[in-house]
């Protein structure tokens, strides 16, 4: 069957788009083609900066005919049906079949679509991939009027098999499709003719282009290690800039330079985000001090001189880049060691952070007061988590952080340090933010975590005091992540917090700040609503600096906003379902657990459902769980149809058979024994003391007949169902689970 071989050659193609570009290649040109009637065994795409590659094997010669019969109107239907059918089938009269039906003669319609060659459908379906590619950004040059990402010089597009080798013939805006390609732009410039993907392959690196992409970073990463190894030195891994490198060369050389002294004084991560932003170098450090002491850089090219050319001309642009930071970095030392971390922060109260939550001074003495109430339940004093709190953000007013914002926080824990602050202090700069993603490494320094709660739980309860909540797939202020952010932070920590509370206090600060702008009048006094909150009369001092006037009660609630803390511990339920289903833990399971009491405790709902979703997976859980629901489904229709409710009353002394006595002692057995391990949080025993229930209940509803003629027993009977629910309701609300 035949190979088909497409190229499409331009200029360089932006690495951040090379990826996705080779993805919908070989989506949009072979769903064209299956769609058409061809079909295709393999398919492989590659690019280099200047070339978007397909590869299909077993690609087949024609697409098949295709025949389709169609029933029409009968007979002896009016002219007009006939006249309707005929249009639609692109059919004349003496086209069409008269067929006995059950109903009488009916016509029928006999469409025959004959099938296609392969090189037809090729051309067609290419023409049109060309000209609607999802190209992020595109442009138009010449006369023409086709789009690409950069000027389009060439299309190759090769049909082969055993027999040889034909161009598809395919012409768009001027470029007419060939069999002819060209090498690296500057070592092999000449183009050359091939004739299937095997020899293009063996002809671009014979012409020193280096096709796959990941070959070309697997040979990066190799060269550029090597160099390292041999000074006695390490590469820093950076799979990210790594992969970029990759589409930026299609011939890489590594050249190795070493960074002059005058800047291996600076921090190795501003070493090495200023060489990574500004010319894509990777850093080499000393695997002793960790200090960085060179760089790598790929050139595009092999040189007569090894490179000392390109090297020198990259060490002269290094120097003047590194300068720059270096100057960032003394201007930022001598104004900490002039004015404090607490000085570096203080024009933040001119920068707003939102425009209805004020300026991040503002936010930055909500974060103070919330950091001081929750620093007790983690573990930190609350005078150390305040002062962490003060000073987190201040690198945001940083010469280096305004050059390069991926360092804020990093480079607070710099300054801290060098403003003399405790090691914690510093460490709270560095970590606040974290964890931004579901791989990144969770906090656990108590007053990190404080201060990372306090950061995220002031941003959700500010976002929902003034209605700014995520809506469909838009997220403009990262709510989620913070929401995640939140829930990773307690459960890897195993923290016991009353996240309701703390939540309810963030809303408090952020509706007192907003009434105050707004110049609302007083309600009741703030201090006598924070009691509601258990607020911290010292924090609620600090949380309202110099206000003395009275604040309105969180009845902005006239606002709209009723229940605000309500409606974003929701948010977090639904966020906690989200991680724990990537954990395995079914949806309905968490439903079951999160009807429970003390929901707002995450800690606790993640206790009981990994306990819930364990007993569910034993042959004791399941079976218990169906006699629940047998039970409470007899027990629901027997109040419906009664108009009574059957929740107390049950007595052994009218039990009759020995399986409803035994019942009544299991009963008995597992009350005396859950309420205690409930209580010890314990969730293991009581589920083990709830699947010794199982066989009672089997063997009693096998026994026995709960709707019996004498009233007195069936009483009894539907009471002792309602022990069965009360009981198994204490563990979770079992009529959430699904099946």
């Amino acid at each position: 069957m035949p190979e088909l071989l497409i190229e499409l050659f331009s200029e360089e193609i932006p690495a951040r788009m090379q990826g996705a570009a080779r993805d919908n290649l070989k989506k949009l040109v072979t769903d064209g083609l299956v769609e058409a009637g061809l079909t295709y065994a393999s398919a492989q795409a590659f690019s280099t900066p200047r070339r978007l590659v397909l590869v299909l094997d077993g690609l087949s010669s024609e697409s098949p005919t295709l025949r389709e019969e169609r029933k029409g109107p009968s007979v002896s239907a009016p002219e007009k049906a006939l006249e309707g059918f005929l249009r639609s089938t692109g059919l004349t009269l003496d086209q069409l079949e008269k067929r006995a039906d059950k109903k009488g003669e009916v016509w029928f319609a006999v469409m025959e679509k004959p099938g296609r060659q392969a090189p037809e459908i090729i051309a067609e379906v290419l023409e049109k991939v060309i000209r609607n590619f999802p190209w992020p950004k595109s442009m138009r040059w010449g006369a023409g009027s086709l789009r690409w990402v950069r000027p389009l010089h060439s299309i190759l597009c090769l049909l082969s098999d055993e027999a040889g080798s034909t161009v598809v013939p395919l012409t768009i805006d001027g470029i007419t499709a060939g069999d002819t390609t060209a090498g690296h732009r500057f070592m092999a410039p000449a183009s050359f003719a091939v004739t299937g993907f095997e020899d293009y392959a063996a002809k671009l690196k014979a012409a020193k282009v280096v096709l796959d992409p990941a070959e070309r970073a697997e040979m990066i990463w190799h060269d550029a290690s090597q160099l390292a190894f041999a000074q006695g030195l390490e590469l820093v891994e950076d799979k990210g800039l790594l992969n970029e490198v990759a589409g930026l060369v299609e011939f890489p050389v590594a050249l190795m330079g070493a960074i002059a002294d005058d800047f291996l004084h600076l921090p190795p991560e501003v070493l090495q985000t200023s060489m990574k932003e500004h010319q894509k170098f990777f850093s080499v450090k000393n695997p002793k001090t960790g200090r960085i002491e060179g760089f790598v850089t790929v050139a595009n090219r092999e040189t007569a001189d090894h490179g000392e050319t390109i090297l020198k001309g990259n060490l002269k642009v290094l120097s003047a880049r590194l300068s720059d930071a270096r100057f960032f970095w003394e201007h930022d030392l001598r104004l900490v060691k002039s004015e404090g971390l607490e000085g570096m922060g203080a024009g933040l109260a001119n920068v707003t952070f939102h425009n209805k939550l004020g300026s991040q001074k503002a936010r930055i003495d909500r974060i103070e007061a919330l950091a001081r109430e929750i620093a007790p339940l983690v573990g930190a004093q609350p005078d150390l988590a305040a002062e962490a709190a003060r000073v987190v953000k201040s690198d945001l007013r940083s010469a280096m952080v305004g050059e390069f914002p991926e360092l804020q926080g990093l480079m607070g824990s710099y300054y801290a340090r060098e403003a003399g602050l405790p090691d914690t202090v510093a460490n709270a700069c560095k970590g606040h933010y974290a964890p931004l993603g579901p791989s990144d490494a969770v906090p656990s320094e108590p007053v990190t975590v404080a201060v990372a709660l306090a950061d995220k739980i002031d941003t959700l309860t500010g976002f929902w005091a003034i209605d700014e909540k995520p809506t469909g797939s838009k997220d403009p202020f990262a709510l989620r992540r913070a929401a995640l952010g939140v829930i990773r932070l307690i459960l890897s920590n195993d923290l016991r917090l009353p996240l309701s509370k703390k939540l309810a206090y963030g809303v408090l600060k952020n509706c007192i700040w907003i009434g105050v702008q707004a110049g609302k009048t007083a309600v009741d006094d703030v201090k006598s609503f924070a009691e509601k909150f258990d607020a911290d009369p010292t924090a609620l001092n600090t949380m309202l600096g110099p206000i003395t006037a009275e604040i309105p009660d969180v009845e902005l609630r006239q606002d709209g906003r009723t229940n605000v803390s309500e409606d974003l511990i929701s948010f977090f339920h639904d966020r906690l379902k989200v991680f724990l289903k990537d954990e395995g833990i079914r949806h309905d399971v968490i439903d079951a657990v999160l009807a429970m009491p003390g929901s707002d405790d995450l800690t606790l709902v993640v206790k009981r459902a990994e306990a819930l979703s364990a007993f569910l997976k034993t042959e004791d859980g399941g079976n218990l769980i169906q006699g629940f629901k047998r039970a409470n489904n007899i027990l629901t229709q027997a109040e419906a149809k009664d108009g009574v409710e059957y929740s107390y009353g049950a007595d052994v002394k009218f039990a009759e058979a020995d399986e409803e006595k035994t019942l009544f002692a299991a009963l008995d057995a597992a009350e005396a024994a859950l309420a205690p391990a409930m209580a010890a949080e314990d969730f293991a025993t009581a589920m083990a003391e709830m699947a010794k229930l199982r066989a009672p209940i089997d063997a009693f509803f096998t026994a026995v007949q709960i709707n019996a003629e004498n009233a007195i027993v069936r009483r009894n009977r539907l009471n002792l169902l309602s022990r069965i629910r009360q009981i198994c309701l204490s563990v979770a609300d079992l009529t959430k689970l699904e099946g």
